[in-house]
């Protein structure tokens, strides 16, 4: 709607109890007060998620036993597994896949799908995250297919849709993007690509990252049928230690890592940890927790959408100050020596990350200054795997600071953070 476009931040009380419910918002043990702008790298810890997950860590007990805190760990398996498909929307169809990271799952995804499929080549973007782009390239070669790669956009500060598309053919094996570009928040728009994709070759099989993603916006399998997609819990307001993957009926059906003994749809290798998706449930039960405060309803799926899009509705609200500040502060499209890279100025197209340079001073030094004042960012130099080739992409010599509130933040915690980017901007 006409007046959500700048978003729409939560109620002061309820920010308040939001902000409660996570660890290290405002200070941490070793640097006392600071702000924590560095989210994309990994999010703020739900209290309720850590201790649930410490709490099962203390069991020795195997969770394929019969006695009674086996079959506790189960069920606790089981709702992990169920709030995966909340998250993800997939129905009953599919299967998860859990390793230790986000980037295993990936791998495992596009090698299945490379060495089970016929075609000549295989698409990512220039903008995914190594990986991705290195598990896409990495099958090309080793199965002998041409590796396509579509370019960025410097403007929208993502890879548009007819980019992507123009390079598909009959022979396509693979589409593999990102849901949200990790360097500029730019939202791919995964809908349409997946309805033109398609009607060039219908049984393309596409997988999507949504690492980034995840913790900011809503994820449907519903409206958009792929064959993979992957989340990380650590930035997703959960724990490290743990990568989730989905994929389709028909990826199970190729031949796969599994034991003999289990069916095609089982992907896990030995006995996943209860743990792991005790952290998810606490996730699913907290989105579902802000859901509660503006909506009614007994579905859980119907919630968790509610509580998401308070919450992305609130990360707008807090971009929009970001970027425009207030009577009080100037923002960051306003500030003397500073440049916000791929300012799309539609808000509801781009999460809460927002790239930055300084004139006056390169990146690693503008991060060191905001360290002296207790403000954590994110130097992405050329010198860095993870952000080289996406600042060749965009053209960006010097490197970029990310900036990656979380929605715990309010406006106070953004007017004290462009008070402190003023001052850097304006010294030497």
């Amino acid at each position: 709607m006409e007046e959500l476009k700048k978003g729409l931040s939560f109620e002061l009380e309820l920010s308040k109890e939001i902000k409660e419910k996570f660890y290290y918002v405002d200070r941490d043990p070793i640097s006392g007060q600071r702000l924590f702008f560095d989210n994309a790298g990994g999010s703020f810890r739900l209290k309720s998620a850590v201790a649930k997950q410490s709490e099962l860590e203390a069991f020795p007990d195997c969770p394929e036993r019969t006695h009674d805190l086996s079959v506790y760990l189960q069920k606790i398996k089981k709702q992990g597994e169920d709030d995966i498909r909340i998250i993800l929307n997939s129905g009953e169809r599919g299967s998860i896949i859990t390793s230790l990271t986000a980037s295993q799952a990936m791998f495992q995804m596009i090698g299945t799908i490379a060495e089970n499929v016929s075609g000549n080549n295989m698409i990512t973007t220039v903008l995914e995250h190594p990986s991705a782009f290195d598990a896409v390239d990495y099958y090309a070669r080793k199965t002998g297919r041409e590796l396509r790669v579509a370019n960025s956009n410097v403007e929208s500060g993502k890879v548009e849709v007819e980019d992507i598309i123009k390079l598909i053919d009959k022979d396509t094996v693979l589409l593999s993007v990102m849901h949200a570009s990790n360097f500029t928040g730019a939202v791919f728009d995964i809908e349409e690509m997946v309805k033109r994709a398609r009607a060039i070759k219908p049984d393309l099989f596409i997988v999507v990252d949504a690492v980034q993603h995840a913790p900011h916006g809503i994820i449907d399998l519903q409206k958009t049928p792929i064959d993979g997609i992957n989340f990380g819990p650590y930035k997703f307001f959960g724990c490290r230690g743990s990568g989730i993957g989905y994929v389709s009926d028909r990826v199970s059906a190729l031949t796969h890592h599994k034991l003999i003994e289990k069916e095609n749809e089982v992907w896990a290798l030995g006995t996943p940890t209860p743990s792991q998706f005790s952290a998810i449930t606490a996730i699913v039960d907290y989105v579902c927790w802000i859901g509660e405060r503006f909506a009614t309803s007994l579905d859980r799926r119907e919630l968790f959408v509610e509580g998401m899009t308070h919450i992305k509705l609130h990360e707008r609200a807090l971009l929009n100050r970001l970027l425009e500040g207030s009577p009080h502060v100037e923002g960051l499209r306003k500030l003397k020596n500073v440049t916000v890279y791929a300012d799309n100025k539609d808000l509801s197209e781009r999460d809460l990350i927002v790239g930055i340079k300084f004139d006056n001073m390169d990146c690693a030094a503008a991060a060191k200054e905001y360290e002296k004042k207790s403000v954590i960012v994110a130097p992405r130099l050329r010198s860095s795997m993870y952000a080289r080739r996406m600042l060749e992409s965009f053209d960006i010599v010097d490197g970029v600071l990310r900036v990656s509130p979380l929605h715990c933040h309010t406006f106070k915690d953004i007017d004290k953070f462009l008070m402190i980017t003023k001052e850097i901007a304006c010294s030497k």
